[in-house]
């Protein structure tokens, strides 16, 4: 006559293994890692939900390259470029560590930098058709 286990040592069992003993096992792939949220990534996602609603709106920019740069190559004297506009290559090039950076003292949070990311967004944009920036919202 085959032997019953006790119900203690199913008890045991359940603890240290699965229902069908496999609990302890390692994954083949591991499990997903959590999206990476750095002040690049958050400079990157706002700048293209900014243009992505300014190409929606105004048919001038569908063709225009959005870049983002961390610093500008050329000096300039009375101040620090923020964006560059090339009309010949249809491109406004944005300077990701000038917008970041210079923000005001008391200013430096989360909510003030999407501000200024957005707002040198349409600045450029703005100056790249010959608007004001405030003009850039939806026409009716």
């Amino acid at each position: 006559m085959p032997r019953r286990r006790s119900s203690r040592a199913a008890v045991a069992r359940g603890a240290r293994h699965g229902r069908h003993g496999r609990l302890g096992r390692s994954e083949v792939v591991r499990p997903p890692l959590p999206p990476l949220d750095g002040r690049i990534d958050r400079f990157d996602l706002t700048v293209g939900t900014a243009v992505e609603f300014l190409r929606g709106t105004w048919p001038e920019l569908r063709d225009v390259r959005f870049e983002i740069a961390a610093m500008p190559l050329h000096d300039r004297p009375d101040r620090v470029p923020r964006w560059r506009i090339d009309h010949q290559q249809q491109r406004i090039s944005l300077y990701r560590v000038p917008i970041e950076r210079l923000l005001p003292k008391g200013h430096d949070d989360a909510y003030h930098r999407r501000y200024a990311i957005e707002s040198a967004v349409f600045h450029a944009a703005a100056e790249y058709i010959g608007r004001e920036p405030w003009e850039l919202g939806r026409e009716d």
